[in-house]
């Protein structure tokens, strides 16, 4: 199902019946209403959406036209920056749809809401048209009423779409395309504002704290305390706890307690089950513990579903898994695509009819094998997570001990059979290469070749991880067996990978 999350934040946080009208825009709309939060010191309400991108873009443009009906910024004030009735609308890209995708639909939504509205936008983040306004914070910089007196007379603040100058009562907007963004507040036990200020200095990634934060500070008069107000842009980079304990180490620098902190909206469970894993020192633990996880399992849960800046996050952390076995998957899974892309366009320069039908039966099978290696990404893991379940069963009884080994085998022979398949398919990929290496497109041979390393790396990668868990396998036969098909897999690939590369020089020589 393609799923987008629209968060739109709209100038507005205190008068409930101007938020309720906004709100109700969207309820009315094809789309699921996820979470308002609304903050009266902030001025501001964030309303989280989700939906179809053309279900998503219609209830976007009617909660602006609400909002602009009834917000005036010539009468709004608040702690939070802010430039427009409608402030900011990301456009996050959450299930079977791409982040390319999201940015053409945000710049779809752009410019149509600049023309109803007549309000000037500027594209930011993903869908940035110039790296200086990749970032809100530059883009919003001076505000309403800074952007009023620039607008028009300076070309750099030339907006995208829309007039030259600011709508008089809406002000601008910032639209564009990103990742999921945590809102993240902690409170200080202070009413020393420049306090708040210097930590949210120390903590953004801009002035060198950490990566993907960006943090200010605020003062939250009706309670005489002061907030560090952070955006984590990407939480995989710099976890909760991580921006928790260092807020807290340079607040108690100053003499300072933290009071509490809060998330603004909604959350990944990800990222907060990252931050009971650090607090409890908990050991070898992954997602699938979690009982909700479990039962309410969904392609968003899956390390394929993520972004690849993601999932080489995930790679690159302590955490056992995704390792080897799953990465080697997604080698594999990437050069089945690449024989596929070589295959579509050779198929555009053929007009032999026999090798078109042989080309197009190439094509078929790299798409299966492609879909095969995609879903072992996660298999991988998982059988390794099963594994991990099987080693922390109670061996306190003779009875004990024996159904933990049994488990414990099982659990081995799984994480030892999906390598195994991931190493046959790689190499099915590089024969189906060897196939076609005759006739692919010439101008493609460099991507043929790629696709024969990635194919070999996966296979290689993939028995590596099969031998590493067949020798704890106590199956004198399943080993054998296993044992012999690694060979006839390693020999295969070896062999299929220098005839290709051979044919692919000869060509490359004429």
């Amino acid at each position: 199902m393609r799923l987008v999350e629209c968060v739109p934040n709209f100038s507005e946080g205190r008068r409930r019946d101007v938020i309720d009208a906004i709100v109700q825009q969207a309820r009315t709309g094809n789309v699921k209403v996820l979470d308002i939060e609304s903050d009266p010191d902030h001025n501001r309400s964030v309303l989280t959406f989700a939906g179809s991108p053309e279900a998503v873009k219609e209830a976007a443009l009617a909660v602006s036209a609400k909002a602009i009906e009834l917000i005036d910024l010539n009468k709004h004030s608040g702690q939070h920056p802010r430039m427009g009735a409608v402030d900011v609308v990301p456009f996050i890209p959450i299930s079977d749809i791409t982040m390319e995708e999201c940015v053409q639909l945000s710049k779809e939504f752009a410019q149509e809401y600049a023309s109803r509205f007549s309000v000037p936008v500027f594209l930011y983040e993903e869908a940035a048209s110039r790296p200086d306004r990749r970032n809100l914070a530059d883009v919003r910089k001076g505000e309403f009423e800074g952007l009023r007196e620039e607008i028009g007379k300076n070309p750099d603040r030339a907006p995208d779409f829309g007039p030259n100058r600011v709508h008089p009562t809406a002000g601008a907007t910032a639209v564009g395309a990103r990742q999921i963004l945590i809102a993240y507040n902690i409170n200080l036990a202070t009413n020393n504002l420049a306090i708040a200020k210097q930590i949210a200095k120390q903590v953004r990634a801009k002035d060198g704290g950490l990566a993907a934060v960006k943090a200010l500070g605020f003062e939250l008069k009706d309670r005489g305390i002061v907030q560090v107000s952070m955006n984590m842009v990407d939480y995989r980079a710099s976890q909760l706890f991580k921006a928790f304990e260092l807020v807290k180490t340079i607040a108690e620098h100053h003499g300072v307690r933290v009071l509490e902190s809060e998330i603004v909206g909604l959350v990944p469970m990800r990222a907060l089950a990252e931050t009971a894993e650090f607090y409890l020192q908990l050991q070898t633990f992954n997602m699938n513990q979690i009982l909700e996880t479990r039962l309410t399992e969904s392609a968003d849960e899956r390390l394929v579903a993520m972004s690849l800046t993601s999932f080489v996050h995930e790679v690159a952390s302590e955490k056992p898994v995704p390792g080897g076995g799953s990465v080697s998957a997604y080698a594999g899974a990437m050069a089945a695509a690449l024989a596929s892309m070589v295959s579509r366009l050779t198929l555009k320069k053929l007009a032999n009819e026999k090798d078109r039908t042989k080309i197009e039966h190439t094509l078929e099978e790299t798409e299966a094998i492609r879909q095969r290696l995609i879903s072992l990404v996660d298999e991988d893991s998982k059988s390794f997570a099963g594994l991990m379940e099987a080693y922390r069963l109670p061996k306190g009884t003779e009875a004990e001990k024996q159904a933990r080994s049994l488990q414990i085998q099982s659990g081995l022979k799984r994480a030892a059979d999906i390598p195994l398949a991931s190493a046959e398919n790689c190499s099915q990929t590089l024969s189906l290469a060897k196939s076609i290496s005759h006739l692919a497109n010439e101008n493609v041979l460099s991507d043929l070749q790629t696709c024969v390393f990635l194919a070999h790396a996966g296979a290689m990668g993939a028995l590596a991880n099969v031998e590493i868990n067949l020798a704890s396998i106590k199956d004198d036969e399943y080993r054998k067996e296993t044992s012999s098909r690694t060979e006839e897999i390693r020999t295969r690939v070896e062999q299929d990978k220098a005839e290709v590369l051979k044919v692919i020089a000869s060509r490359g020589r004429t």
